[in-house]
């Protein structure tokens, strides 16, 4: 589980920022978020629907928007520039979770070799705490959509996230050999053909990118449902605490998280 003194920092760090951006003026909005996702991880084969349905999770989030075309102190419209009218900033401090196993066609019940017993044992978790921050582009003019000119606002984001991430590992497989130590610290219970220390679920943190697309519709005044589909790349290939290194590992850890939010103007 995650350790609750980083959860608390996090929530600290996440909460001084707001504080010193509604210093500036601009507007603010507040919102949750949630919806499932797909941990594409060294678990599994690559590319394969059923690993990438199969390892699947949820996640959940705060976030908070700093809207540029409208002030906080004054209540009127800020200068009317392409930055101010097209561009949000959004912060946020979200989690997910997603269990983990070797699914396709090297587990399929006809493969009765060791290798696929150790494959079959060998589970994970993958869980994440994340904070960070995007820049949204809006195409269409904020000022406008948020006095009904339109219903819908599609929107692009790009930004950088950290992470702390908290792996969990298990295998019921257990090496006959009476040498053996017949637990998770013990590499001949994982895939032979993996290097000895591919499997670690020592918690640690990576920075990742963040980018996606989306759309806002406009419930009323001060509220919008937001859909949002996210790809975010981490800079680490032990966030689901295995890196087997083998050719066909091509790339870190990523994930794809579908969302719905709920966001509210707090000005």
């Amino acid at each position: 589980m995650l350790n609750l003194k980083y959860l608390a920092c996090g929530l600290l760090f996440f909460v001084s920022f707001q504080t010193v951006l509604a210093q500036l003026g601009f507007s603010h909005e507040l919102g949750v978020i949630a919806g499932p996702l797909q941990f594409r991880s060294d678990f599994g084969v690559s590319d394969n629907s059923e690993t990438n349905f199969g390892n699947s999770g949820f996640g959940v989030g705060v976030v908070h928007y700093l809207n540029f075309a409208y002030r906080a102190d004054c209540n009127c419209y800020t200068t009317d520039t392409y930055f101010n009218d097209h561009f949000k900033l959004r912060n946020e401090l979200s989690y997910n979770k997603t269990n983990l196993e070797h699914l396709g066609r090297w587990v399929d019940p006809s493969k009765t070799s060791v290798e696929a017993q150790q494959l079959r044992g060998h589970k994970g978790i993958a869980e994440n705490l994340d904070i960070g921050t995007q820049l949204e582009f809006f195409p269409l003019s904020i000022r406008s959509f948020q006095a009904f000119g339109y219903r819908f606002a599609p929107f692009a984001s790009l930004g950088v996230h950290y992470t702390y991430f908290t792996p969990e590992v298990s295998t019921t497989y257990a090496n006959p050999d009476p040498t053996a130590v017949g637990d998770v610290t013990d590499p001949s219970n994982f895939y032979s053909a993996w290097e000895p220390g591919s499997v670690d679920a020592s918690p640690g943190s990576t920075f990742s990118i963040v980018t996606g697309a989306g759309v806002r519709y406009k419930l009323d005044k001060l509220s919008d449902l937001m859909l949002d589909f996210r790809f975010q790349y981490y800079f680490s290939d032990w966030v689901d605490g295995l890196n087997h290194q083998l050719e066909s590992n091509k790339h870190n850890d990523w994930l794809v998280w579908v969302n719905i939010g709920y966001i509210y103007y707090l000005n």
